[in-house]
């Protein structure tokens, strides 16, 4: 398909080629932000990070995130070896140092470090952890609905890879991404292990239905920020909203899909498995989330 996008397509920047990046304590030019070999991370994706998003000179939700990110490596036995505050502050440092005020994305990663030897064991990480922070100017640039693809991979249980750990091992997800692009769609939906529509495998989904907002239990997903900012905005202006086990049937009958993410807020959903999703653009629900999430991030910022 030509026209294939997706949800985190940007606005093309110049300003990217001569980005500075944190990494260990220094901040570096793009082409020196370098890291070995024999790292954790690219060795065996073995880290965990998040996604920031500033606007009007505001980290939104920073706390939230660093939560989640220091939750994560606990969750891993992995010691970022910076307080909270140090690692902000390393963000503000890198914010500055790229003369970022507003639409701009950051990635904080953490790994275990760099091993002694090529193998797993996680004692052989004695170095302590890698830490970098990317940060990109980012203008979100969709030039229409998504479209998706129902695939075979899904989100499992917690006692494999739990789904709610933002971890470096993404390859599962990589996977429902390239099964989705082959069936000619942008982005993968996929099932968790019930068979209930779950997530993508990038963002949180939601469907609208007669009015109501439908998302996933959250069981087998990553419980995203901007997917909780969503369900507290919804309920906080009446309008219906309900965590729950719902089919493909309920799905492709919705009125209005859409999905949850850091970089793009809310992006519409056009299409799911040649299906023309309500009109097949962006419905009034979506608009006053939209609208209110907006509000929200004012709020935030001021």
């Amino acid at each position: 398909m030509t026209d294939q996008q997706t949800t985190h397509a940007a606005e093309e920047d110049a300003r990217n080629a001569d980005i500075r990046i944190w990494l260990d304590g220094r901040i570096v030019p793009r082409a020196q932000a370098l890291v070995s070999v024999y790292d954790s991370g690219f060795m065996l994706g073995d880290g965990v990070w998040e996604g920031l998003r500033l606007y009007n000179g505001t980290w939104a939700f920073a706390d939230e995130h660093l939560d989640r990110l220091f939750e994560a490596a606990r969750a891993i036995d992995l010691d970022i070896g910076m307080t909270r505050q140090d690692l902000f502050q390393a963000v503000l440092e890198t914010q500055a140092a790229n003369d970022m005020t507003t639409d701009a994305h950051a990635r904080l990663m953490v790994t275990r470090g760099i091993k002694t030897r090529p193998f797993q064991h996680p004692s052989l990480s004695r170095q302590g952890p890698t830490i970098a922070i990317i940060m990109e100017h980012s203008t979100p640039a969709i030039a229409r609905p998504i479209r998706l693809a129902t695939v075979p991979h899904i989100r499992g249980l917690p006692m494999t890879q739990d789904p709610k750990l933002n971890s470096h091992s993404k390859l599962n997800c990589i996977l429902a991404c390239i099964a989705a692009e082959k069936a000619g769609a942008d982005e993968a939906l996929m099932l968790d292990i019930h068979g209930f529509v779950n997530t993508t495998n990038a963002c949180n989904f939601f469907i609208v239905r007669r009015g109501e907002v439908w998302t996933s239990t959250g069981d087998y997903c990553m419980n995203g920020i901007t997917r909780a900012k969503v369900i507290d905005l919804c309920r906080a202006d009446g309008i219906p909203v309900y965590e729950k086990n719902f089919s493909l049937v309920e799905t492709y009958g919705a009125d209005e899909a859409f999905l949850t993410g850091t970089f793009g807020a809310q992006t519409p959903v056009g299409e799911i498995d040649g299906r023309v999703i309500g009109d097949g653009v962006q419905g009034p629900v979506t608009t006053r989330i939209q609208d209110f999430y907006k509000a929200l991030i004012r709020r935030e910022t001021a």
